[in-house]
């Protein structure tokens, strides 16, 4: 990239910078015509599309050598190893080579099985000798694993079934003789059982039903733009929308962690595609619904095991057909044209791939039509290319150079490479980076057990991790509110809307697009609302004064007795915006201007900033807002940034899950020296007040870990709004310390964490935070539960 970006002419590149969307065409015929004479452009396509140079091709060889690879690891018992030896064969191995009684990829998934069943993975195990038998029918060794895996899973029916299909694919002896040992403990333990033995594919689990979607209207206003308007009122906690993206792709980063279709993490048998070694998926669902491509060997064309009555041949039939998953008619499988071996999917950015998989569903759902035209139409969305910096308009031209030249060597005659066509991918990279969402999983504990046995404390970090990025069409029409009352959150890769407060019938419906009120102060918000979607956000939280703002970042009053903020330069410019836009409201307004600065006075301003309510006060930095008091700010940074080297070690010190005294006893004696520079309520104050916590509670003082909880809590709570998700992750380290030290006090942290979090998820609350019915469960055992608190997760 950056050797086609030095070769640009610099008038071209003058050109580019300068462009608007009307100027795309040209600027982008200019620069498709340049690349076309240089050599350069020719050998990166080449590099990118030439299939002798594809990288991610099946490789036989390469299959073999990870092979033989695991084959000594599981030889010397190191089974983790062996699983992803195996795993790495698998990706790489051809699964069309014609041997109909024991395929290499047979192999291969009977090889994995045996080392997840030596890891006590079962269910995968079990997944893995279907793949296995799907793949080669009579494959005795993969009937003989898949009937130990049935036996340790209870399933003796099934146990008894495989093995007696093993016995007859079987043609030694010795194997002989070891099925019939393993088959007659299966009917030992089925006679056991009697009637109240598993049955097979019995339904254990019912999925709710969802509640009706609350109906919505897109509407136009002069400020905002298009938004989403509810026509009835709609009560807290309903779900509002749910939506299937119109295009995703997985992040770079988690590649390997992550399914590719579902975004969810992968399991340990996880299955790659059938044609190359790119993706990576957590089911044979996924790996259908991705690649449109299913492994379909004919029972019918192998010979029928002489013998075997007709249950067996119908058992045999079912096993080999799997889930019988299919397609809906019309289903565009979005990796299908990166599925040749090429490795531009892994090279160019997740956005790039993003918009060319949005192409292609274009294409595919136009095959008819003129793609040029309905290019732009079929999304509908907006996008920020007026407003993007000189270099992203710049990369943005070439990637869309380099995507169109990708892309033709699977749509040779759709897709016309030319200045139009390169100018509106141009704009589809634009909308993808204002309307696309990020597909996040919440990072919880590992629960290895039961919350109230010794060693199962949940110590690890609670975080939203980015795993995806989609676009939602519906999804994108929603407007950004730093006061939210709408939550986004997402199951597989579906997008769910949720109310998180009452919403009177035409109010429109805001989420947030990352910053919140009590997260960050407005001028930082501004900042990235304006660096990131290029708006500038009016919400009410950005344009009316509220005490977050006010004290989020504050210094405290130097009198000792007073509550009022000092605030530095910065912050006081965004805070005299809002004043401004507050007082100098027309007269005819008077009445309502008059009950807005009642209500802020009621909502806790009067106490830290009471001199704004003067009719000729001047918001100045440095002095206080009640009293007047002066601070040397300067003198205060110093102070405080003298803090930070200490914050930063204790800080080291959690992640090594090693606080030494002398630390702690600092970190300590800077918290007091902060309280006596910042605000009470400043955010920084908490986060102090949470490392100080969690460092307690490594050293096993839980009381004083309890108590720095709640003060982090009782600052935060003066942040956000009480009911806010940011105080129910803090609230749940509260209740474990509480569960720990015997407080009463954690039945009602509990209850106010159902409330929270069914606001937030409604039904999914405990699908997205697993650990939570731990944590319910806990309160059950009448038992000391110890147990360490969840790592802090400020928003």
């Amino acid at each position: 990239m950056e050797k086609l970006k030095s070769a640009v002419p610099e008038a071209l590149k003058q050109e580019i910078w300068k462009s608007t969307p009307t100027e795309l065409p040209s600027t982008c015929s200019s620069l498709l015509d340049f690349f076309h004479h240089l050599p350069q452009f020719h050998q990166m396509v080449k590099d990118l599309t030439d299939p002798a140079m594809a990288l991610c091709c099946k490789d036989q060889s390469a299959a073999l050598e990870a092979k033989l690879k695991g084959n000594e690891c599981f030889s010397k018992g190191d089974y983790p190893n062996a699983l992803l030896s195996y795993s790495q064969a698998l990706r790489h191995a051809p699964v069309d080579i014609d041997d109909m009684e024991k395929n290499p990829v047979a192999v291969l998934y009977v090889n994995r099985a045996s080392a997840l069943q030596k890891m006590g993975l079962l269910l995968e195990c079990l997944r893995d000798c279907s793949r296995a038998l799907r793949v080669s029918p009579h494959y005795a060794k993969a009937w003989f694993r898949r009937g130990k895996a049935n036996i340790s899973l209870g399933k003796f029916e099934d146990a008894i079934r495989d093995l007696n299909i093993s016995l007859k694919a079987e043609i030694s002896s010795s194997g002989k003789r070891q099925i019939e040992a393993e088959l007659n403990i299966a009917l030992d333990k089925n006679k056991g059982m009697g009637s109240s033995g598993k049955k097979r594919n019995q339904n254990l689990s019912e999925v709710p039903d969802e509640p009706d979607q609350v109906k919505l209207r897109c509407l136009f206003k002069k400020t905002k733009g298009r938004g989403m308007f509810c026509v009835d009122d709609v009560s807290e906690a309903s779900l509002v929308h749910k939506e299937d993206p119109y295009a995703a792709i997985v992040l770079k980063k988690c590649r390997e962690t992550h399914c590719h279709f579902c975004f969810n993490e992968l399991p340990a048998d996880a299955i790659s595609c059938l044609s190359c070694s790119i993706p990576l998926y957590c089911s044979d669902q996924c790996q259908l619904q991705a690649g449109g491509q299913k492994f379909d060997r004919s029972f019918t064309s192998f010979k029928v095991l002489e013998g075997l009555p007709d249950d067996l041949q119908n058992y045999i039939s079912d096993v080999v057909a799997g889930n019988n998953s299919t397609l809906e008619t019309g289903h565009i499988a979005e990796h299908r044209h990166e599925c040749l071996g090429f490795h531009w999917p892994l090279i160019l950015p997740s956005e790039v791939v993003l918009a060319g998989r949005i192409l292609v569903k274009v294409i595919e759902q136009k095959k008819h039509a003129n793609v040029v035209s309905n290019l732009i139409g079929i999304l509908d969305l907006s996008h920020n290319y007026p407003q993007l910096p000189p270099e992203s308009k710049l990369e943005m031209h070439i990637y869309s150079v380099i995507l169109v030249h990708c892309l033709q060597h699977f749509y040779t005659t759709e897709l016309p490479i030319s200045g139009i066509m390169i100018s509106k991918l141009v704009i589809l990279l634009s909308q993808i980076q204002v309307n696309s969402m990020a597909v996040v999983r919440v990072q919880a504990p590992e629960v290895r057990g039961p919350v109230y046995e010794p060693g199962n404390a949940l110590t690890s970090s609670l975080e939203q991790v980015k795993v995806g990025q989609a676009v939602y069409v519906a999804g994108s029409l929603f407007n950004h509110s730093c006061r939210p009352n709408i939550h986004a959150y997402f199951l597989s890769r579906t997008l769910y809307v949720q109310a998180t407060e009452y919403i009177l019938a035409g109010s429109e419906l805001e989420l947030s697009y990352g910053p919140q009120v009590g997260q960050w102060d407005c001028k930082y918000r501004q900042q990235l609302l304006g660096d990131r979607y290029s708006f500038t956000c009016q919400c009410t939280g950005c344009s009316e004064l509220n005490v977050s703002d006010l004290v989020i970042n504050a210094y405290r009053c130097t009198k000792p007795n007073c509550l009022g903020v000092i605030l530095d330069s910065t912050i006081a410019r965004y805070e005299k915006q809002k004043l401004k836009l507050l007082l100098d409201a027309p007269a005819v307004y008077s009445s309502s201007l008059h009950k807005q600065i009642e209500k802020l006075k009621g909502a806790n301003i009067n106490e830290v900033a009471r001199c704004i309510f003067q009719s000729d006060y001047k918001l100045e930095p440095q002095n206080c807002l009640v009293c007047g008091s002066y601070r040397d700010l300067e003198a205060s940074c110093a102070a405080t940034s003298q803090v930070d080297s200490c914050c930063k070690r204790l800080q080291d010190a959690i992640a090594s899950n090693e606080v030494p005294n002398n630390i702690l006893q600092d970190a300590l004696r800077c918290t007091d020296l902060l309280r006596t520079i910042l605000h009470p309520f400043n955010k920084r104050i908490a986060e102090v007040e949470d490392n100080l916590s969690q460092a307690f509670c490594l050293v096993g003082e839980l009381q004083a870990a309890l108590d720095h909880c709640k003060a982090s809590i009782q600052i935060l709570e003066n942040l956000y709004d009480p009911n806010h998700i940011a105080i129910g992750n803090e609230l749940i380290k509260l209740a474990s310390l509480q569960i720990s030290v015997g407080d009463s006090a954690a039945s009602d942290s509990m209850s106010k964490i159902t409330t929270i979090f069914s606001r937030y998820y409604g039904s999914h609350a405990d699908d997205i935070y697993p650990f939570l019915r731990h944590l319910k469960a806990s309160q059950d055992v009448d038992k000391r539960v110890a147990f360490h608190p969840v790592e802090s997760s400020k928003n």
